[in-house]
């Protein structure tokens, strides 16, 4: 009997234990729970119960459900124009809305009054009656006169390309600066678009009257839509105070890295071109990953070894997208920082995008505009198990030295890698040093931060053959004495 409790206990033991083991395995990463957090709280479209008559609203907010596109084609080919008006769609739809139609103007330039000419208003006007939308998407960033008056002659909401891709920010950004900088960005695109229908902003809201001055004292007062850039003023004014504050964090822990000599890599890229895919593979963050446009925000930095055992940390910034907003650059200058400190930058595109090579220029434009143009880049053609065979190999020809990738697969990882391994800055002294082993440390610093070729024990200490950075260089002169190569 007690063999047969003994054999019960050892069998209910191993039980919990492969339990314990398959939750271990099935236990989710931090970017599959951010993702089903951004699945559990989503716009469901045709719930909303919105007045039809814009005018009767004092605040406009953006009504993403169904809507229409319209693009104006001033330059390049037809397939251009198709192809920017298709990353509308994937824009819009992004940030939740249903997609209905979509119309393209062409014009040698917008038309400074309704964007599109007064004869295709009034033929978007029918088409947005037709459809049944209620939000017309410009592929451009319109000024306040043509949302005014291309909104008079639609009778729906209009909206262009800029707010729409703060919207999407503002539904994706998670940490606190992330938030910050997106509220700016909002807050600078709508101080000069601010406006009411009829007399709701020019109203007054009180002179010095008000305050019970009496005669003599009386004056118009702040108007309301004044009061309102007061406040929004204000309000700018206390974010980039607090943006200031979070970017010396974020420019401390890039100082300790300089200090350390330590070699930084930044992931680039167009965004959806698979991003934070790579730097799951490469290094296993775990961070989300979305097929949707800006899917993260907020830039991931994780440390990385070569195969000869350097150090180095590699960086995933925020997407970039053809004509981003100037506003967008400017608040997340501190974010984009990262990438013009790096050594090397990864830039990945699309290999199955029917324009990677746009993708590429548009990425390279906003690089130069963060004084990060001059950084050595990798070229990294992701998505090689979807690309079209003819056109990749097109790809590969044009831009020589490219590494072609499948983060999804794993496929040419190995390849880039290597090419990091080459392209990394080298270590700049090679020492061979006799080390006392009172100073261990030494040795401990030199495999965490340089490459060793070779430890030999002997009886007054350690001789270490080894390349390493200045800084630990100027340590092992102080405390090491150099040994001769016998030959």
């Amino acid at each position: 009997m007690p063999n047969d409790s003994r054999t019960r206990f050892t069998r209910d033991s191993a039980r919990e234990w492969d339990d314990l083991e398959l939750i271990s395995q099935i236990t989710p990463e931090t970017g599959e729970l951010d993702l089903e957090d951004r699945q559990a709280l989503r716009r469901v479209a045709g719930l909303s119960t919105e007045l039809e008559d814009i005018t009767e609203v004092e605040y406009r907010r953006l009504r993403l459900e169904r809507v229409v596109l319209v693009g104006v084609w001033t330059q390049g080919t037809a397939a251009d124009a198709d192809n920017s008006l298709m990353e509308l769609k994937l824009l819009a739809e992004t940030a939740g809305s249903e997609v209905l139609e979509g119309l393209i103007q062409r014009r040698q330039k917008p038309d400074p009054a309704t964007y599109i000419g007064s004869g295709k208003a009034v033929e978007l006007r029918d088409v947005v009656a037709a459809s049944g939308a209620d939000t017309v998407i410009c592929d451009g960033e319109l000024t306040p006169g043509q949302l005014r008056q291309l909104e008079d002659v639609v009778k729906v909401k209009v909206i262009d390309r800029t707010a729409l891709i703060l919207d999407i920010f503002a539904q994706h950004a998670k940490s606190r600066e992330g938030k910050a900088q997106v509220e700016l960005a909002q807050l600078e695109y709508l101080m000069p678009r601010l406006r009411g229908w009829g007399g709701n902003l020019s109203r007054q809201v009180g002179g010095r009257a008000a305050g019970g001055v009496g005669i003599g004292g009386r004056g118009p007062g702040e108007t309301k839509i004044e009061l309102d850039r007061r406040r929004i003023r204000t309000r700018m004014g206390k974010l980039r105070r607090q943006i200031g504050e979070m970017s010396t964090a974020r420019e401390t822990m890039r100082t300790r890295r300089r200090e350390r000599e330590v070699p930084a890599v930044a992931i680039a890229g167009y965004t959806n071109a698979g991003k934070s895919s790579l730097l799951n593979r490469l290094t296993g963050a775990g961070v989300l990953v979305e097929d949707a446009l800006f899917a993260t925000l907020d830039p991931t930095v994780r440390r990385s070894r070569t195969a000869d055992g350097r150090l180095f940390t590699i960086a995933d910034t925020v997407g970039f997208v053809r004509h981003l907003p100037h506003q967008l650059i400017e608040a997340f200058r501190s974010t984009l920082e990262e990438v013009a400190d790096a050594d090397l930058i990864l830039h990945v595109v699309d290999g199955s995008h029917p324009d990677p090579e746009s993708q590429l220029a548009a990425v390279r434009e906003v690089l130069s505009d963060v004084d990060a143009g001059g950084i050595p880049e990798i070229v990294v053609i992701n998505k090689a198990d979807a690309a079209d065979p003819v056109a990749l190999a097109a790809l590969i020809a044009k831009k020589r030295g490219a590494v072609v990738v499948s983060a999804r697969t794993g496929a040419g990882i190995d390849e880039l890698m290597a090419v990091i391994e080459r392209e990394l800055p080298r270590l700049d002294h090679e020492v061979r040093m006799l080390v006392p082993y009172d100073r261990g440390d030494l040795i401990s610093r030199a495999h965490t931060e340089g490459e060793v070729l070779s430890v030999e024990h002997t009886g007054d200490g350690s001789i270490l053959h080894a390349r390493v950075l200045p800084s630990l260089f100027v340590e092992l002169e102080r405390h090491a004495k150099p040994v001769e190569i016998v030959s």
